[in-house]
């Protein structure tokens, strides 16, 4: 409680005195899962506060955030993309619509299908998607799959349907939102009840969790990446990669702000520090704002190197 009145001064007092405009108008993602939230709160304080800017954020997802990249050239930021799901990302780099900053997350992002590891430990065969398919009554017959504008969602489309999972007992069941998607993880779990769907790492669940990642067999990037792609039908098996997570940005954005740009260069989390950050916001019941405070306040001694000298001089007389 201490902490969340300190974090709440902290920010009346950054809208007291806010720094005068200086990088103008910033439009950035914040996508509809917890760590991508985290990244956005704590950029956009950065900018404001040590740049100048001002910064909106903007709710989307991958699919949305990228076609809208694409035909109005906003937003200037995508702050969390997981490249593997999106599929549109090389060819617009490649046409020089968008340029790739950094890996927002160090160690890349592990998605796939799992079940609770109780489940695991009396059925061993559950590890393995042979397994399964053989078992659709222990696992309670129903696949939980990503919700609509989720890339992850036209991946599991055709591999729930190439691996069978249908015609082995399996109802696919799509989510209306990445929140009913993580309650219904967390309720079978509390109640060790049978679940089985996609999920991915890091975030507070796995972090609180144990569960174990199905193996789907070896990876195979043809089948992959059509299975990602909404134009294209994927015919063959593959199991998940770790997957790259990119900060991007318009080209234009880049040409225009480049403090911003050389900042967000610079801005990435290992999956320890974002999973400790998402475990501390889900434990308090803390906001955006105040998860940000939390990493500004904790880990003092990674930030401040993302920052010009100038703006770690302004930070430096907010947070100490």
């Amino acid at each position: 409680m201490n902490f969340k009145i300190a974090s709440a001064a902290l920010f009346a007092a950054m809208s007291t005195s806010a720094a005068h405009a200086e990088c103008g108008e910033v439009t950035m993602t914040e996508m509809n899962w917890a760590s991508s939230a985290v990244v956005t709160s704590v950029s956009k304080f950065l900018m404001e506060q040590g740049y100048g800017c001002t910064v909106q954020a903007v709710p989307s997802s991958t699919v949305p955030a990228l076609v809208s990249v694409a035909e109005t050239g906003k937003p200037d930021i995508v702050s969390e993309l997981w490249i593997l799901g999106a599929p549109t990302y090389q060819s617009m780099q490649d046409e020089g619509v968008i340029t790739t900053l950094t890996d927002v997350l160090s160690d890349g992002g592990n998605e796939g299908w799992w079940v609770p590891k109780y489940l695991v430990d009396e059925h061993p065969e559950l590890a393995t998607v042979e397994g399964v398919l053989a078992n659709a009554e222990l696992l309670g017959g129903r696949f939980h799959s990503c919700p609509d504008g989720w890339a992850c969602k036209f991946t599991n489309d055709d591999l729930t349907r190439n691996f069978g999972l249908t015609e082995n007992g399996y109802e696919i069941f799509i989510h209306g939102s990445g929140e009913t998607l993580a309650t219904s993880l967390a309720s079978a779990y509390e109640s060790k009840e049978p679940w089985i769907g996609y999920y991915w790492s890091p975030t507070s669940l796995l972090g609180k969790y144990e569960m174990v990642a199905v193996d789907q067999g070896p990876y195979n990037e043809e089948v992959f990446e059509c299975a990602a792609n909404p134009e294209c039908t994927a015919e063959g098996l593959s199991g998940w990669p770790v997957g790259p997570v990119k900060t991007v940005v318009t080209n234009d954005f880049a040409d225009r702000e480049p403090d911003i740009a050389a900042l967000m260069t610079n801005v990435s989390f290992t999956n320890a520090q974002m999973g400790d950050v998402l475990a501390w916001k889900e434990a308090n019941n803390a906001s955006n704002d105040e998860a940000a405070v939390y990493f500004l306040t904790t880990y003092s001694d990674v930030w401040p190197a993302w920052l010009n000298d100038e703006a770690r001089e302004k930070l430096s007389a907010l947070i100490q």
